[in-house]
């Protein structure tokens, strides 16, 4: 242990952790009550049990806060400790003793490590099904974002088979004008056209006045009927896609769903999912890329005091927020994809990183 870290290390990676965890706990503190002031109508006009609003809501909304917003507390951690050790001289001291200033880096860089580790971790597996419970709670009492309704669906049931559906309504379970097309070598041998289709559970689906022409070279048979029950390999929840599913699967759950979709055609659909999934790792690399930022703007002792550094900091780790939000929108709207549209800030800042590194004092 001695040999990994030495006594200057462990104060500030202590240092370090610290802050992090007290500006947790002042921004959470301050959030909730923000989030109570606003959702307080909500809670009384819909008779939210108080139990439920503890224990299905805000214990669970307070990981789910602190990972979205974990880079920022990063940066906000490292930019004002590290400018109380410069406005106490104590980094001064530091590199006059013959610590230069990539070797001060390493304890920054190992609390990072952590804390992107951590973070990682709890949004890939822990807080995706802690989520449920919350979205179910904010659909209940607050206001629901659940998708019930959708037009003109289009997709691919398994290999050559696809399914079409003029609408589709999941309060009645019921799709209207649905038609089921089966191919081979590319070729149309199989359409079943029906009024309507009644999803019972899991994969089985009865359908409704329907109609199927098979197709045999030059003839066709026509077969018609009433009601006839059938498996087929869809749910409702593979097109009706609401705007927080995606923070209800784990990581592994993520991926397997995205494969899956654009491989039944529905991939111009799951922008916000592959958001999800692509920013999960894009925010363990901003952890390190904001420490840097952070420790090199804020390591040099300023006329104006720690405050200044504070502030513009404060400033630089909003922006950044900001320009996450505007990029992820462009991919939203298919500007550009989700993968250019998550990493572009972490591109864009990683270029302010290394400037600020090379101006850092030595």
């Amino acid at each position: 242990m001695r040999k990994l870290f030495t006594i200057l290390d462990l104060y500030i990676i202590r240092k370090f952790l610290g802050t992090y965890i007290f500006t947790i706990m002042l921004f959470i503190a301050i959030t909730i009550i923000i989030d109570v002031n606003t959702k307080i109508d909500s809670f009384i006009k819909n008779a939210a049990p108080t139990s439920a609003i503890i224990a299905d809501y805000y214990l669970i909304f307070i990981p789910y806060f602190i990972n979205a917003f974990s880079p920022l507390f990063v940066f906000i951690t490292v930019i004002f400790f590290t400018s109380r050790l410069a406005d106490n001289s104590e980094i001064i001291a530091m590199l006059s003793s013959g610590l230069n200033f990539d070797r001060l880096l390493k304890p920054y860089m190992i609390s990072a490590a952590i804390i992107a580790a951590s973070t990682l971790f709890l949004n890939s597996y822990i807080i995706p099904p802690g989520n449920i419970k919350r979205i179910e709670f904010e659909n209940k009492y607050v206001r629901s974002k659940k998708v019930e309704f959708d037009t003109h669906i289009q997709l691919e049931v398994e290999p050559n088979v696809n399914a079409y559906f003029d609408q589709y309504d999941s309060y009645s379970g019921t799709g209207r004008g649905f038609s089921l097309d089966r191919f081979e070598d590319k070729k149309l041998v199989s359409r079943l056209t029906a009024k309507s289709i009644k999803w019972d559970s899991l994969y089985h689906w009865t359908i409704n006045n329907y109609t199927i022409r098979d197709f045999m070279g030059m003839k066709e048979k026509v077969t018609s009927g009433e009601q006839i029950d059938t498996v087929l390999m869809i749910m409702p929840s593979d097109f009706l896609i609401s705007v927080n599913d995606s923070e209800q699967m784990t990581t592994p759950q993520l991926k397997s769903y995205i494969d899956r979709q654009k491989k039944r055609g529905i991939g111009n659909n799951i922008q916000l999912f592959e958001i999800e999934y692509h920013n999960r790792y894009a925010s363990v690399f901003s952890a390190f890329i904001l420490t840097l930022i952070g420790v090199s703007l804020s390591s040099r002792k300023i006329k104006g005091g720690m405050g200044l550094n504070i502030g513009f900091g404060l400033l630089l780790s909003f922006s950044y927020v900001l320009f996450m939000q505007i990029s992820s929108s462009f991919a939203v709207s298919g500007m550009v994809s989700p993968f250019v549209a998550v990493w572009i800030p972490n591109v864009m800042y990683a270029g302010i990183a290394l400037f600020l590194y090379k101006r850092a004092p030595r």
